[in-house]
């Protein structure tokens, strides 16, 4: 390999778009679980409380809308969207000059920023507010059918 083919290859920004996509991944798995946990008053789960950013369903007393974990799955795919078309950037280094640099650069800067700030954003709007229903969580365990079961290898 010639010393320049570094300049087609993007191995860098192609390891830092993966270790993007794996947070993105995670996230939107976390915002998803806390969304179901906290759906109700009546038919979801209703495990969490999650905080009253907006106003309510007009149709649904009692519904609080799951908007920053919405907010944060949209952002999740962004940065999932920028991994593919990075990757794809990435792919395109033709022999020892990459013509996709400037848009591989323009998505990773978009992607951390997007999650930098999303992040920080659901914390403070989402995470830090989030209260277990006690009360809920106590009346499922209790109506939960008991079965002795025993755990391990016999």
């Amino acid at each position: 390999m010639r010393q320049t083919c570094h300049l087609s290859q993007q191995k860098i920004s192609l390891k830092l778009c993966g270790a993007l996509n794996t947070v993105a991944t995670s996230l939107m798995k976390v915002a998803n679980d806390i969304r179901l946990l906290g759906s109700g008053p009546r038919c979801g789960l209703g495990e969490l409380i999650l905080p009253e950013n907006e106003p309510g369903s007009g149709i649904m007393p009692g519904k609080v809308n799951p908007t920053q974990c919405e907010a944060i799955t949209m952002v999740c795919a962004q940065v999932m969207g920028n991994h593919v078309a990075i990757t794809v950037g990435g792919s395109n280094g033709h022999f020892e000059l990459n013509v996709f640099k400037p848009m591989i650069a323009n998505a990773l800067l978009h992607s951390l920023r997007l999650l930098g700030d999303a992040s920080a954003s659901f914390e403070k709007n989402c995470v830090r507010g989030i209260q277990a229903n006690r009360e809920r969580i106590s009346k499922l365990l209790h109506e939960l059918p008991r079965k002795h079961t025993r755990r391990g290898p016999l």
